[in-house]
């Protein structure tokens, strides 16, 4: 009998730490979103997606959109946060992300936050033009060696 009742209070003091655990580490997570400037950026994605939406459902009244989009808005970051947390955990603990906070509340952190939209447009801009090049390469290439005809 008292071996079944502190296996009980063993299991239930885990469960109970465990779950405080994991709170904090969601709370630290959301707090890392935020402050990285990600939770814009989601938004905006999400944003993005309900125009395309629009588009491909001229019909549907706009008042609709603007609920949806309010709607969805809500929790649409406690959403992605339950998805991506077990991802988050399998390859940082809560230290490492209390030290992405800590560099993202300094002030080139909240530069880099500011900036990484603008940084991240213009390098898939680029990527594109080198993808282009290295593209112009393999076909050229490809015609030298007589495997294309000119």
């Amino acid at each position: 009998m008292k071996l079944s009742i502190l296996t009980l209070l063993f299991a239930f003091a885990t469960t109970f730490s465990f779950c405080q655990e994991n709170t904090r580490y969601k709370s630290s997570l959301t707090k890392m979103i935020q402050v990285s400037g990600s939770e814009v950026a989601y938004k905006g994605v999400v944003n993005q997606m309900i125009v395309m939406f629009k588009q491909q459902q001229s019909n549907v009244p706009q008042e609709f959109w603007d609920e949806f989009t309010v709607e969805l808005n809500k929790n649409v970051i406690n959403q992605l946060v339950d998805l991506v947390l077990p991802i988050y955990q399998k390859h940082l603990t809560e230290a490492d992300l209390q030290g992405v906070i800590a560099f993202y509340e300094t002030p080139v952190g909240k530069k880099f936050a500011e900036k990484t939209p603008l940084i991240t447009q213009e390098s898939m801009m680029a990527g594109q033009e080198w993808g282009k090049q290295i593209g112009q390469k393999v076909v050229d290439k490809l015609k030298a060696k007589g495997y294309l005809k000119q």
